[in-house]
């Protein structure tokens, strides 16, 4: 009898907390800004040039805090997604990372989609305009899901509508968005208080539809500030030798279209390392497989 593979999975309570990555949402001077800037060693980037004000520099500044502002880039996605790989694949001291606002860079990708598109004469058909920004956004999620931060992606509120009447308030962006993070938010100010409104999530400490005082201080309690303040982990990424056996292997082998689709759906240079290592543990065993199975010269 031949003898079982070793299973990779192991105790569930052996997995490392992860460290939240959340979306909030409201109107202007609802507090957003000035308690997400409370989280501890916060990276700073901030898409509109609003955070340049002396009030919110002082702050940053004596907090420790680092700023990307629209000089630095910060209101282009290919180079805040740059920025993100590099807190993710380099050791440095942040906790915390904020994009203020993710709104901003997601319209002005669409928009700077659409001038393109203008200029070429092309039709603005079937959301064709959002098509890179909504590409851009899955390869942030996914770096963000590698990202050993804390962290915050702030958006501007909207209505939200369906059959032609406002049902509600909803975030600017993605739709998609508040489903592939932890947790949504919604920031109001109700008096003296900023008040966080739980929407969509994962998190037991964060009942949907319950509030809680927006602050560092209240988000720690409920989510575990042990966690929140470790050590950030540095993410090992798959290394030029290990892409070169992965697309070698995805080219020559005979491989199911729902295991192509699979594993077409992340760029292998940006893989962690051992995720790439197991998908080539399994494509080597395919190789072996099929070449025992093809017919003798």
């Amino acid at each position: 009898m031949a003898s079982l593979k070793k299973l990779r999975a192991g105790d569930p309570k052996s997995a490392t907390p992860s460290k939240p990555k959340i979306l909030i949402f409201g109107l202007p001077g609802a507090g957003k800004t000035w308690a997400a800037i409370d989280f501890p060693n916060v990276y700073y980037i901030d898409t509109e040039g609003g955070a340049d004000l002396a009030h919110y520099t002082d702050k940053l500044k004596k907090s420790g805090a680092a700023y990307m502002g629209p000089a630095d880039g910060s209101n282009d996605f290919p180079t805040v997604l740059d920025e993100i790989q590099t807190l993710a694949t380099t050791k440095h001291g942040f906790k915390t990372l904020v994009i203020d606002s993710f709104s901003k860079i997601f319209n002005t990708q669409i928009a700077n989609t659409q001038e393109g598109m203008e200029k070429r004469g092309e039709v603005d058909a079937f959301g064709a305009s959002k098509k890179q920004a909504v590409g851009f956004t899955r390869r942030l999620v996914a770096w963000l899901n590698k990202l050993d931060m804390n962290v915050i992606l702030i958006c501007h509120q909207k209505s939200q509508w369906k059959d032609g009447k406002e049902v509600g308030l909803t975030f600017d962006g993605w739709d998609k968005l508040e489903y592939e993070l932890h947790l949504a938010l919604r920031i109001q100010k109700v008096g003296a208080e900023r008040r966080a409104f739980i929407g969509k999530t994962r998190l037991i400490p964060f009942p949907e539809g319950e509030s809680f005082a927006w602050s560092y201080a209240e988000f720690a309690k409920r989510y575990g500030q042990d966690v929140m303040e470790s050590e950030v982990k540095v993410t090992a990424i798959a290394t030029a030798e290990q892409v070169a056996e992965f697309k070698t292997y995805a080219g020559k082998l005979k491989l199911p279209p729902e295991v192509v689709e699979k594993m077409s759906a992340e760029d292998p240079a940006e893989m962690e390392a051992e995720k790439i290592e197991k998908w080539l543990v399994w494509l080597r065993g395919q190789q072996a497989a099929q070449v025992a199975k093809a017919p003798a010269a």
